[in-house]
């Protein structure tokens, strides 16, 4: 049996599924607010997630993000908000509170949290209280069939490798055939190669059987291949919510842009001493208020024999090509006013630690809020 016709498993929300998938909000967090010994960990949180969507909340540690996972999965309680998922209310302060197993969500917690005394098979049925014993077994052909272990069902998690063991947590949360899979930084304990063909196979999995997921991370680079919409948090709220190549490449304000590594920061102030040779064109704000975004590759080097207030500092290959780190000065009566810049080039530059450098800018910076 496919996981495609979970909805006759799910809960009771699932009644309300009544037009294609793309047009069907899986969640709707709205102004949700969560509170621990009265420290603010989410604030008015509120996003929208389509079913059959893929979502990435991204952050620092201690944003809140696996707090949002708990509190759509109900393991969590909010003082204040309205969550829905797939239509219906599951939460909404003093009236509604639905309780975890009847939400039809599955949840991949970042150690597996898979039991150690018991088998595979043992493991994936302890979610299945409500079926009988036939249905049982027929569930555990099935989850694990998903995920391509079928002969490890008489195993132990302790024989099992870390990808196996991430596999297995995988079918035992889609056994009970849920709408949602929520997952807690599911591919931390995976490494390389393995960690790239795992997000490439779930992935697949997910959008062929049509199961909505949100999973939270830190590591931008698994938003990039595994997410359809990445959500930056920043204390306890959303930042940004869009594609990943949009977050990344336009941010909305400096904490995204830090945060994503999208490029070399700068104030208009500070732009305007070390970038008057660039071509005038693009927009400059008479206020000198707010930050441009200037992104490695498109920043030019080459060596200068006058004293520029740009030196090379240190050089590194990154596969990709070549990254350099330059040392700005932005007070010429002042060494220690400076600023660090990164430039990235595919060849090799004729430059050398310690050269002072003519620095251009070859495309439009993006403007964004301080």
């Amino acid at each position: 049996m496919a996981l495609a016709s979970s909805s006759q498993h799910s809960s009771q929300h699932s009644s309300q599924l009544n037009s294609s998938a793309g047009e069907v909000s899986a969640v709707e967090m709205n102004k949700v607010e969560v509170s621990f010994n009265e420290t603010n960990v989410l604030k008015n949180l509120s996003f929208t997630l389509l079913a059959g969507e893929i979502l990435c909340l991204l952050g620092p540690s201690g944003c809140g993000k696996t707090t949002a996972l708990k509190a759509i999965a109900g393991l969590v309680k909010p003082q204040q908000g309205q969550i829905d998922l797939f239509g219906g209310s599951v939460f909404s302060a003093n009236t509604i509170d639905v309780p975890p197993q009847q939400r039809s969500v599955g949840f991949i917690f970042q150690d597996y949290a898979l039991f150690p005394h018991m088998t595979i098979g043992q493991n994936i049925a302890y979610g299945l209280p409500d079926l009988n014993k036939e249905e049982k077994q027929q569930r555990i052909e099935e989850s694990l069939q998903l995920v391509e272990l079928t002969d490890m069902q008489q195993r132990y998690p302790h024989e099992l490798s870390g990808g196996q063991q991430q596999r297995i947590a995988v079918a035992r949360a889609l056994a009970p055939k849920p709408q949602l899979l929520l997952m807690d930084e599911p591919f931390s304990n995976v490494d390389g190669q393995v960690k790239r063909r795992m997000m490439a196979d779930l992935r697949k999995l997910l959008k062929e059987h049509n199961i909505s997921c949100i999973f939270v991370t830190h590591a931008k680079e698994e938003a990039f291949a595994f997410a359809d919409k990445t959500a930056v948090m920043v204390a306890g709220d959303i930042a940004q919510l869009d594609k990943p190549a949009i977050v990344y490449n336009q941010p909305k304000n400096c904490a995204v842009a830090e945060f994503m590594e999208s490029g070399n920061l700068t104030s208009l102030r500070h732009s305007q001493k070390i970038l008057d040779r660039i071509d005038r064109q693009w927009h400059r704000d008479v206020e000198n208020s707010g930050y441009w975004l200037f992104k490695p590759q498109h920043v030019s080097l080459k060596r200068s024999l006058q004293n520029t207030g740009v030196t090379l500092i240190d050089i590194t290959y990154i596969g990709r090509g070549y990254q350099y780190e330059l040392s700005i000065q932005l007070d010429k009566h002042n060494s220690e006013n400076t600023i660090i810049w990164k430039a990235e080039n595919e060849q090799p530059l004729d430059i050398s630690i310690g050269d002072n450098l003519a620095i251009e800018y070859v495309a439009s910076p993006h403007w964004l809020q301080s």
